[in-house]
Formats: C-alpha cells, structure tokens, sequence
C-alpha cells in the first residue's frame, strides 16, 4: 500500500485489499480549527467492514462546504485508479448536491445515491411537498422517476430514528436506495476513528495543506492496518451488540487492541497482522460487517 508523491491518494497496491465485486463509494467533509485556522478535508474512500477507507483527500483553502470544482476533481483522480465499471453507487449527504455534479456523475456512469435537501425542486415543487406524511419506518418513493438536477432519478424517503425525513435521489432501485444510503455513516465512523476517539488528527499543529494531506495519509495506512486486523478479529470473536442494536466498539478499535499488544510483547503476532494486509477485506455483507444509521 502505498500513498502518491503529493500525499493526497491512497490506492495502488490499496487495490488488492478491496474485496471482489462492486464497490460503494462514500463522500464526505471532515473539519476542525486550529487556532484561527479552518482545517477542511474533502474524503472519498470506498465501503469496507462498516467503516469508509480514504482513497483520495484534498484540503479545501477554507471552511464550509466543498464546490463541484472540488469534488469532481476527487472523483476525476480516484477513476484513474478505480474505474466506473467497479462503482456500485456514489453515496452522500445533502451538502453535495448540484446540476453540474450530478450531470458530470451521470455522464461518467457513477450511480448516485445522494440525500436532499427538502427545497429542492422535483419539476415544480418541492422534494417535501410529496413526503409529507411519513409515519415511523414508513419508506415511500414517488410512482415514476421525477427530474432531479438535469436528469430522471428514482426519490426514497423514510423518517429516521429521531424522526428527521430522510430524502434520498438515486439510479438504485427503491428497495436498494435506502439500504445503501445507511451506509454513509461509515465515513463518519471513519472521521470518528481518525480524529477524537482515535488517532487524534485534530491534535496536529499543523495548517500548511500539504503536510496536513501528508499526515492524513500516514494515518489513513493506520486505519487501514486497524480495519482489517478488527475485521479478521470479528470473523472469530464478533463485536459485541449492545441493547440499543449498535457495536459496543468500532471495527478499528477493536484491530486496534490487538494492534497494541502485539507492538509491546509479541513480534511474531506483529508480523502475521502485516500479512493480513495482503488478504482482501470480505464481501459486503459478511460476517464482521455492520451498519446500523442513517
């Protein structure tokens, strides 16, 4: 596995670890302030084991949301490495929405799976005009395809545990649109891993974009180790499920345990975690993998 010369892609040899098929692909923004600094990074990375792990990255020169410019960049590099025959679907939250990134999704045959917002326009009308009356794990979507940023796109809605409407465009299928858009909370579970309840990447001084590029990839080969060692822990030792139906620990935490140990008193168990690397993560859907949020 091996990061790119400017330290903002993390695939190559990243590649054999994928497991075998269609990938979902997640997209998101982490942020933090360093003093008076806006710290921004814009992540894509690909579904494993319950987490999203960062393939490409930029730093964003401010705070708040990413542009199309940007995120068709990220996507422009990954396909350099990852082409659109392998992309099951595109998932993301409602900041990335836009008629140039989704016509420029479309045309490269991405299939989108992205949340709304509830102003935006379906035809005439807005997207919560047609979800007004969803009851509790209640899914609707709309009889025909309706015209969502210059294209036909199927639109889900359900109401999430806390009872937020949840609007969801997609080229899925109705079944199949809500399913997959669940998993955009890996990469926050991701984000959660890298920063405060991990790896603590908020910590760094640093506010130079390039060195913060660099480290968020040191840490992504982190992550990555953490991942797979939690995964091929869980396929022996499943994650414990508290009451309210989510893990009592991440997946990178729990490689993470083992992880630590190993470094202190067993070089032998050191050496058999590295070979893990060289073994695929498991299908989606295997044991060791779960996802439980909208």
């Amino acid at each position: 596995m091996i990061l790119n010369s400017r330290a903002r892609t993390c695939c190559g040899s990243c590649s054999r670890s994928f497991p075998p098929g269609k990938l979902l692909l997640a997209l998101d923004r982490t942020n933090w302030q360093h003093g008076q600094a806006d710290l921004n990074l814009l992540v894509l990375g690909v579904v494993v084991s319950g987490v999203t792990i960062p393939l490409v990255w930029e730093a964003l020169p401010h705070g708040g949301n990413s542009d199309s410019a940007a995120r068709m960049r990220l996507v422009a590099r990954l396909l350099k490495h990852l082409p659109a025959r392998r992309w099951k679907a595109l998932v993301a939250d409602r900041e990335f929405i836009g008629q140039a990134w989704f016509t420029f999704l479309r045309q490269r045959r991405i299939p989108r799976c992205i949340r709304l917002r509830e102003n935006t326009r379906l035809d005439d009308d807005f997207v919560r005009d047609a979800f007004q009356f969803l009851e509790r794990g209640q899914v609707r979507g709309l009889f025909e395809r309706a015209w969502v940023y210059g294209g036909l796109m199927q639109v889900v809605a359900t109401l999430s545990p806390e009872g937020e409407r949840v609007i969801v465009a997609s080229d899925l299928s109705i079944p199949a649109t809500l399913e997959v858009y669940r998993q955009r909370w890996t990469i926050e579970c991701t984000f959660s891993a890298l920063k405060s309840r991990g790896l603590g990447l908020e910590e760094t001084h640093m506010v130079k974009a390039a060195r913060i590029e660099r480290l968020f990839g040191l840490l992504t080969l982190a992550l990555v180790w953490m991942v797979r060692v939690g995964t091929w822990r869980a396929e022996t030792r499943p994650i414990p499920i508290k009451k309210h139906g989510r893990q009592a620990v991440g997946v990178a935490q729990y490689g993470w345990d083992l992880l630590a140990d190993a470094l202190r008193w067993s070089a032998s168990a050191l050496q058999a975690f590295l070979s893990l690397l060289t073994i695929p993560f498991p299908a989606p859907g295997a044991a060791g993998t779960r996802v439980v949020r909208y």
